[in-house]
């Protein structure tokens, strides 16, 4: 098992960074697209779809060409929903990460670094929903790098945020991950997160049945942030 070490964020990792973010986010595309496809909705309307064009043309094979054109076209869909977050986040905070996260206040971003790499990443900064805003913080840009997971990397950096979140005197960590995202997902939960809401970033993202769930872990000693 490789060693590593987890350290505040330098301008140097700045590339790094936004290419373990992009690559990071954009490995869930297929298993988005396979997520619709055994989607209880999507098998309805497809059949539905197949079943209208077969009576409409009274042809099976252009019902399942219909069907397969459908197909076809929700690949870019899918893609196209992970490719526009990605770009939103590499012009907003991924943009000027220094300004974003080490000058901001109650905001923090940690890397992940092994062989002189940086591996890994998270930060932490206060949550956009105002009804959070002065109790928690939120967990954001979690990623690891597919050759170093399963070396406790995500948990460490999971750490890392929980244990500044308590240092500031907060009561609670926020985050937010996609519903594909199943490792991600009982790595929070092994944490102390509790899934707490679901909700479709977008209209594409409800026809994709795309859903991004949101967890919360309190912490025991917290206390809310003046």
């Amino acid at each position: 098992m490789a060693s590593y070490r987890i350290r505040q964020y330098r301008e140097q990792d700045y590339d790094a960074v936004r290419s373990l973010f992009a690559h990071g986010i954009l490995e869930h595309m297929p298993a988005c697209y396979r997520h619709m496809l055994r989607s209880p909705r999507t098998q309805l309307e497809l059949l539905v779809l197949f079943a209208a064009v077969r009576v409409a043309v009274g042809s099976w094979l252009l019902g399942l060409g219909a069907v397969a054109l459908v197909l076809a076209a929700v690949w870019p869909l899918t893609r196209s929903l992970y490719v526009a977050y990605v770009q939103q986040v590499l012009s907003t905070d991924l943009l000027d990460i220094t300004t974003s996260y080490l000058r901001a206040p109650d905001s923090c971003f940690w890397v992940a670094e092994a062989k002189g790499a940086v591996v890994g990443m998270v930060a932490v900064a206060p949550p956009l929903d105002p009804a959070e805003r002065g109790t928690a913080l939120e967990l954001k840009r979690m990623s690891v790098s597919k050759d170093y997971r399963g070396q406790g990397i995500s948990k460490a950096l999971c750490g890392e945020v929980l244990r500044f979140t308590r240092a500031r005197g907060y009561g609670a960590v926020v985050l937010s991950t996609s519903m594909v995202q199943d490792v991600a997902q009982r790595l929070y939960e092994g944490q102390g997160f509790r899934k707490v809401g679901a909700f479709s970033p977008s209209l594409l993202g409800t026809f994709l049945c795309f859903q991004i769930f949101q967890y919360r872990c309190d912490l025991p000693s917290g206390t809310a942030a003046p």
